[in-house]
């Protein structure tokens, strides 16, 4: 039986592979879990869970049956309403709660939806966790009675102006005189927040720190989540930032855990790019740990090339943030994320914040004197090409010899100048090949002639 628990939470078709039932039962199981952990002496005797979603419509039917499965295990749960997955995680690490979930599938199309959890602290769950959450699912135990059950409490505008007040502090700080600093005064900013969870934060706390902001796509209806906008659609962002003459533009998903942006041209800067900008702008403050940025095995290798030259070393982990923050943890790295905009800045947060990354660069754009498109030139990218090879036998990628020695080939021809990566999918028989190279056509042909190989070597 393959995991519930994919990358990032259990996720699926709401209504049929993610149903109330399972909500319910999800929410049951991680209080079995998740209370398991700490002093009750510390909650006066009562365990306290927070619950946020997206603007996805099936998100009101999964989080009252989620809050119905905590609250019957025992859990008082205050429901956030519609906030960002990070300020999920942010308010479960300040607030007194012993778990946060958060109910989204989010750059998903609007039919999907997905259930995560936080543990205390705000950090995402460990593999070892979430299955032990599995291990129980369904199973009956003695529930509480009387009062011994939990109660459900609403409270929106609090967790939301809470997380907004954070998130402006972070290149903000309010000051002896109570004021409120504006950073980004004369800063015009498009923002498209994809009809999504921070269709009210971001352009918030980005007004609040001083910059003109343009919103685009924050009318959530419950139906248009990603639909033609966000970070996975930026072609009205790229032609609203050129039609008005802004600065800048910054691109989320539906539960704005990552950001992409725009320069002035209406070129995408991509997230290896943005996550060279706040290296090198950590680095020049002292606050780059390590002189290091943790990027995955998808990260450019122009970005790579680009930050040696600067001092900058990087250390590489698979696919996810959630395993860019485990070695973040594990070697006190203060900066880490993917290519697809996901960066965590461990300073201020303990999950990738797509808010959070638009307001450092913001913030970078101004303190630098330059535009986003000079700094973003700093980090080129190689031509990459990629070609999924569907209905092969995955596990076999790594251990074929044709396919081993196809691959020690093509690397002795880039050299130094590029690099090709396989990667078996995590949910299908398909395996990913991936090529970087000087040129674009160079990186055609090397990852064509590999896909070939894959593809004849590794059939079902």
């Amino acid at each position: 039986m393959p995991r519930m628990f994919g990358t990032d939470g259990v996720r699926g078709l709401a209504n049929r592979a993610l149903t109330a039932q399972l909500a319910l039962d999800l929410g049951d199981a991680a209080v079995r879990v998740l209370g398991d952990d700490g002093d009750k002496s510390e909650f006066d005797g009562r365990r306290r869970a927070l619950v946020g979603r997206d603007t996805r419509v099936s998100g009101d039917f999964l989080a009252a049956a989620l809050s119905a499965g905590m609250s019957a295990g025992g859990f008082d749960v205050i429901d956030a309403g519609i906030i960002p997955t990070p300020g999920v995680a942010y308010l479960t690490s300040v607030l007194n709660v012993e778990m946060g979930a958060v109910i989204s599938a989010s750059h998903n199309p609007m039919p999907d939806n997905g259930i995560k959890f936080f543990a205390r602290g705000g950090f995402k769950l460990p593999d070892t966790k979430e299955d032990e959450i599995e291990s129980v699912l369904g199973q009956d135990w003695e529930r509480p009675t009387g009062a011994g059950v939990g109660r459900i409490s609403h409270d929106t505008a609090t967790a939301t102006n809470l997380y907004i007040d954070h998130l402006v502090s972070t290149i903000a700080p309010i000051g002896p005189d109570k004021s409120q600093p504006t950073p980004l005064k004369g800063l015009k900013v498009v923002a498209d927040c994809a009809n999504g969870a921070t269709s009210v934060v971001a352009p918030e706390a980005l007004r609040r720190a001083g910059a003109d902001v343009i919103v685009i796509n924050a009318s959530p209806d419950g139906y248009n989540i990603n639909k033609n906008a966000g970070s996975t659609h930026p072609e009205q962002l790229q032609a609203m930032v050129k039609a008005s003459g802004a600065d800048l533009g910054v691109a989320f998903d539906g539960d704005a855990d990552r950001c992409l942006a725009v320069d002035e041209d209406g070129t995408m800067v991509n997230g290896d790019q943005i996550m060279g900008i706040l290296a090198r702008a950590k680095k020049n403050v002292g606050k780059l740990n390590h002189d290091t940025l943790v990027v995955t095995v998808m990260s450019n290798l122009g970005l790579k090339l680009a930050l040696r030259s600067m001092g900058i070393k990087t250390v590489q982990t698979g696919v996810g943030d959630r395993y860019v923050l485990e070695e973040m943890l594990r070697g006190d790295y203060s900066l880490g994320g993917e290519q697809s905009g996901h960066v965590i800045n461990r300073e201020f947060a303990t999950t990738g914040d797509g808010t959070l990354t638009a307001l450092t660069l913001c913030n970078e754009v101004v303190n630098s004197g330059k535009s986003l498109k000079e700094l973003a030139s700093d980090f080129p990218q190689l031509p990459q090409t990629l070609i999924n090879v569907p209905n092969v036998d995955k596990l076999a990628a790594k251990t074929n010899a044709k396919v081993q020695a196809a691959v020690e080939h093509e690397e002795k021809i880039l050299g130094d100048t590029g690099r090709v990566l396989l990667r078996p999918s995590g949910t299908e028989p398909l395996v990913r090949v991936m090529a970087e190279a000087e040129t674009q056509q160079q990186a055609d042909e090397v990852c064509d002639r590999l896909a070939k190989v894959v593809a004849e070597e590794l059939a079902l």
